[in-house]
C-alpha cells in the first residue's frame, strides 16, 4: 500500500454547497457574531439534537469550560483519565481538582461502581465521557448525582447524534457538550457545542461565549470568546445534511472490521449493544494482549505503519501521567484505565475509506498474530 492511511479523514460536502454559503457570506460581509449563517446552523442544529438550547461555539473545548463555569463549579470533579486531554485540562483551568475513577472493562467509560467512594464534601460535579462515541450508563450516574447533589456534565465529543434508547444522547445530565472538530464524524472545520434542557443555564453559557457581555454597554461576566464564525456555520450547514449517509457509510466499514478482527486470539473489540444504542461509528479501537496476540500494541502499530497504515494509541497515556500533571497528585486509583491505554490501537476509520484498504488492514493484523514479536 503506497498511499498513507491514517485514523480519520474529514469528511466535506460536495464543494458547490459549501461555495453557496461562502458567496452568502461574501455578500453579507458578517464574519462572525452570530450572523444570518450561524442562525441557520443553531437551528437546524437544535432540530437534529431534538433540543431547544443548544449553542454552536468555537470548539468542543471552549464548550466544556464554559459548562463548567455556567454552573459555577467548585472543588472536586469526578471525572475519568481515559479520554482526550482537553477533559482534564478543561477541569483544571477553571481551577477545579480532578479526581479520577477507573473505566469498565467492557467499554471503557467510566465505571458508575468506583464514584461514590471518591465522593467529598469537595465534591461539587461529574464529567463522564461517552468514549468512542460508547454511551455512559447515564441512568446510574443520574442516580448517583441525584442522591449527592452533584452537577453531570457530560464530554460528548464522540457521540454527535447517537440515542439510547430512542432518546437523543444529549438529553442526559445538565449539560453536554459535543466537538465538532475536523477529526469527528461530523465538523464545522473547528467548533463544537453547549446543550443543556435548562434555559437560564444556555442564557449565561451564551453570555460566558461572548466575553460576558449582557447588554451593549453591560459586562457582567468575566467571559471569554469562544464565538463559532459564519464559514465553521456553513460547513455546519452542509455536513449535516450528509450526516446520516454518512454514518452509514462508516457502519458499513465498522461492521466489516468487527467480522474480520473478532475471532483473532488476543484481540479485544468493544462491547457495543444496537438494540439499545445508535451509535455514529466515530472508531474503531482494538485492544491487543500482547500474551495471547504474539505481539505487543507498539509492535504491531510498527508492523502497520510499514505499510503506511498510521494506527493511533487513543488514549494514551492516560491524563493522570501527563508530564504537565506529574507533581500534582491528584486522587484515583486508575488500573483498568491505565492497563487498556498500553494495550489501545484505534485504526483508520472514515466515511470514504475503501473497503478494500480495511480488508488489507485486517490482513496486515491477521498475518501479525502469533509471530512471536514483542
Amino acid at each position: 500500500m503506497e498511499e498513507n492511511i491514517y485514523v480519520t479523514r474529514p469528511s466535506l460536502p460536495p464543494v458547490e454547497e459549501y461555495i453557496e454559503y461562502v458567496r452568502q457570506i461574501w455578500d453579507s460581509h458578517n464574519l462572525t457574531n452570530m450572523g444570518m449563517v450561524w442562525q441557520e446552523f443553531n437551528k437546524g442544529l437544535s432540530a437534529f439534537l431534538q433540543e431547544q438550547h443548544v449553542l454552536p461555539m468555537s470548539n468542543g473545548h471552549m464548550a466544556l469550560e464554559m459548562a463548567l463555569q455556567a454552573l459555577d463549579i467548585t472543588g472536586e470533579v469526578i471525572t475519568t483519565p481515559f479520554t482526550f486531554a482537553s477533559t482534564t485540562h478543561a477541569i483544571v483551568r477553571n481551577n477545579l481538582t480532578p479526581v479520577f475513577c477507573d473505566i469498565k472493562e467492557s467499554d471503557c467509560t467510566i465505571d458508575p461502581d468506583k464514584i461514590e467512594e471518591l465522593i467529598t464534601d469537595k465534591t461539587s460535579a461529574i464529567v463522564p465521557v461517552h468514549v468512542y462515541g460508547m454511551p455512559c450508563d447515564v441512568e446510574r450516574i443520574e442516580k448517583i448525582a441525584q442522591r449527592h447533589n452533584l452537577k453531570v456534565i457530560y464530554d460528548a465529543a464522540h457521540a454527535f447524534g447517537e440515542r439510547i434508547n430512542g432518546v437523543s444522547i444529549s438529553r442526559y445530565g445538565d449539560i453536554s457538550m459535543f466537538s465538532f472538530h475536523a477529526t469527528k464524524c461530523f465538523n464545522t472545520i473547528e467548533g463544537g457545542c453547549a446543550v443543556t434542557r435548562d434555559k437560564e443555564t444556555m442564557l449565561k453559557i451564551y453570555q460566558l461565549h461572548n466575553f460576558g457581555i449582557v447588554g451593549r454597554e453591560s459586562v457582567e461576566l468575566v467571559g471569554a470568546n469562544a464565538k463559532m464564525n459564519e464559514f465553521q456555520a456553513a460547513m455546519g450547514i452542509c455536513n449535516l445534511k450528509h450526516f446520516e449517509e454518512n454514518r452509514n457509510a462508516r457502519k458499513v466499514i465498522f461492521n466489516r472490521y468487527r467480522e474480520r478482527l473478532s475471532g483473532i486470539n488476543g484481540l479485544r473489540l468493544l462491547d457495543y449493544d444496537e438494540d439499545k444504542n445508535t451509535y455514529n461509528y466515530s472508531y474503531m479501537p482494538i485492544f491487543v494482549d500482547s500474551a495471547e496476540y504474539g505481539m505487543n500494541r507498539d509492535a504491531l502499530r510498527e508492523l502497520l505503519a510499514k505499510k503506511h497504515i498510521y494506527a493511533r494509541k487513543y488514549f494514551y497515556p492516560i491524563t493522570n501521567k501527563f508530564n504537565c500533571y506529574k507533581n500534582i497528585g491528584f486522587r484515583g486509583n486508575t488500573e483498568i484505565a491505565e492497563q487498556k491505554s498500553k494495550q489501545v490501537l484505534a485504526l483508520p476509520l472514515y466515511a470514504d475509506l475503501n473497503i478494500e484498504t480495511v480488508e488489507e488492514i485486517c490482513n496486515v493484523i491477521e498475518e501479525g498474530a502469533g509471530n512471536g514479536v514483542r
